[in-house]
């Protein structure tokens, strides 16, 4: 027996008939597509790496405590592992909808919760993988983890073909052997009392953290309020449609070096344009101040907890200014905005707020969970969601994967969400809509990919300007040098030139003009340079002195 933490179990209690609570993607890759068999003989054998896969949940009765996780005895790989196609011309648009239709389906509670897909009819020879994984197991990071070693060859296999027949699950408890050791674990906890133990011993740090939780709460405070009446808001059915865009990450790289910023200020640019897309195709007036407020989850993983699949995400938000017209003034004002919530450090509050849930009763967590997705009006109009990927080729049976399109769900009244994977140097885009609620999310894609291309255009002018903008004030300023000044250098450089000149003309002249001397006369002469170095001394000396 495991017990899920309060965010894990967070993702389950938000759950309903219209709000299934999975992540996934869909990865294509070159072709041909491999036999199944071969997939399923890939997967068997790394099922040991993964235990989570083989495990299913588990409610404490009476809500005494939160979900558990128990090995499946009845756990069947062919169950997950599902083979389809899709109809000619087996293109994008054909694979979307596909994707869509599966992704709408909600996960069977009483099995382990994921599924894979393959994928066959693709045109070229190409062959995709869908995957579907239940929120509660994983967050964005543990499932970019994870993908790492369900997809890859190099990741070594730690059991034969078959494990998943000769796996043997452990016994499963009862519901009462559930409820007492739950019941027990709840009176002791030990890990709460040693954290509590901790920051009595650490008076100043535990201080320093509420005061920092004190500041993020305040600046966070203009962003908890409900956003106003918007399309982006309202109902949502148990339906999906799903589209994707696609850009270069050393396209946007180029972007932010030459008007700066962070990559992630430059993606949620583009996103904003996106969004001024899609509400100008609705024929909404966009004034000049409007904002679209996202949630943007952030990964407060540490650095030792890779390959631990649970969620360890907090979350800030962000007003997306789509009312201005101009992209660079947009990643200007998001840049300042991303900037002061790194400041305020909102995603560190979030996270230990967070952990400090679990001392509320597990049924209070269930219910707010609810209320929280059944509100009419939410502080926000969307989320953003953005995940790192490898940054090399990854091979899954010999086949390397092209793109990789990741799947979020849109929660309560909240009808599109955008999610971005990055992977060998693309960014994917992945946006989630209501099926009735948003039928249109083409054009939001499409508003993503022009917004790049958009500030490319922009960059590539500014980085040509520049050079000549440089080499143009160069030569402003030497015509403009005052006369006196260039007076001044030539004398300068004459006055180089000056003693070696003088000493051969003075030389001369008494060469030609003195007569042979006498000893006597020699050392008359010989004082003469001192008088006249004088009087020329005397001579050019100011008059003002």
């Amino acid at each position: 027996m495991e017990w899920m933490s309060p965010i894990d179990s967070s993702f389950l209690h938000i759950e309903n008939g219209t709000t299934p609570m999975h992540i996934g993607g869909v990865s294509i890759f070159e072709g041909p597509p491999p036999p199944f068999e071969q997939l399923r003989e890939m997967v068997a054998g790394k099922l040991g790496l993964v235990p989570r896969y083989r495990q299913k949940v588990r409610f404490v009765p009476l809500a005494a405590g939160p979900p558990i996780w128990v090995d499946d005895p009845h756990f069947s790989l062919d169950y997950h592992l599902r083979h389809t196609a899709i109809p000619a011309p087996g293109g994008e648009l054909e694979l979307r909808q596909m994707a869509a239709r599966v992704f709408s389906g909600a996960l069977d509670r009483d099995k382990p919760l994921w599924e894979l897909w393959m994928v066959e009819g693709m045109r070229d020879g190409r062959w995709a993988l869908l995957s579907k994984v239940h929120h509660c197991m994983v967050d964005g990071v543990a499932a970019t983890d994870l993908m790492s070693v369900m997809f890859s060859d190099e990741t070594a296999t730690t059991a034969s073909p078959d494990s998943g027949r000769s796996w043997a699950a452990a016994p499963e408890p009862t519901g009462l052997e559930v409820l007492l050791r739950t019941i027990v674990r709840r009176a002791s906890p030990a890990g709460q009392i040693e954290t509590i133990k901790q920051a009595l011993l650490t008076p100043r740090e535990t201080l320093r953290s509420i005061a920092e939780i004190a500041r993020a709460a305040a600046a966070a405070g203009p962003s908890l309020r409900p956003v106003a009446a918007s399309s982006l808001n309202g109902p949502i059915g148990p339906h999906r449609r799903w589209s994707w865009a696609q850009v270069r990450l050393a396209d946007v790289k180029s972007v932010r070096s030459v008007f700066g910023g962070t990559v992630n200020d430059v993606v949620l640019t583009l996103i904003t344009n996106g969004f001024r897309t899609l509400l100008e195709s609705r024929g909404e007036e966009i004034a000049g101040d409007r904002v679209v407020r996202t949630m943007v989850p952030v990964s407060v993983r540490r650095r030792g907890e890779k390959g631990v699949y649970n969620n360890r995400v907090s979350a800030v938000f962000a007003g997306l200014p789509v009312g201005l017209s101009d992209p660079i003034e947009r990643l200007q004002r998001i840049r300042a905005e991303m900037d002061g919530v790194k400041e305020s450090k909102q995603a560190v509050a979030g996270d230990v707020l967070s952990s400090m849930s679990g001392f509320a009763p597990p049924l209070l967590l269930a219910l707010g969970s609810r209320l929280v997705t059944l509100s009419p009006r939410l502080n926000m109009h969307t989320a953003t969601t953005n995940v790192p990927g490898p940054q090399q080729p990854v091979q899954t049976l010999g086949r390397r994967m092209l793109q990789s399109y990741p799947f979020v769900p849109v929660v309560g009244s909240i009808r599109i969400v955008v999610a971005i994977f990055s992977y060998d140097g693309g960014l994917y885009f992945g946006v989630t809509g209501d099926y009735d609620g948003a039928p249109d999310v083409d054009k939001l894609t499409g508003g993503i990919e022009q917004g790049m291309g958009d500030l490319l255009a922009l960059a590539a002018a500014a980085a040509r300007a520049a050079p000549t903008q440089a080499a143009g004030g160069a030569s402003r300023a030497k015509a403009k040098r005052p006369a006196a000044s260039r007076r001044s250098a030539a004398a300068e450089r004459a006055a180089v030139k000056r003693p070696a000149a003088a000493k051969r003309s003075t030389a001369s002249k008494r060469a030609s003009a003195t007569p042979a001397k006498t000893p006597s006369a020699k050392a008359s002469s010989a004082k003469a340079p001192k008088r006249t170095a004088a009087v020329r001394a005397s001579a050019e000396r100011p008059s003002g002195r």
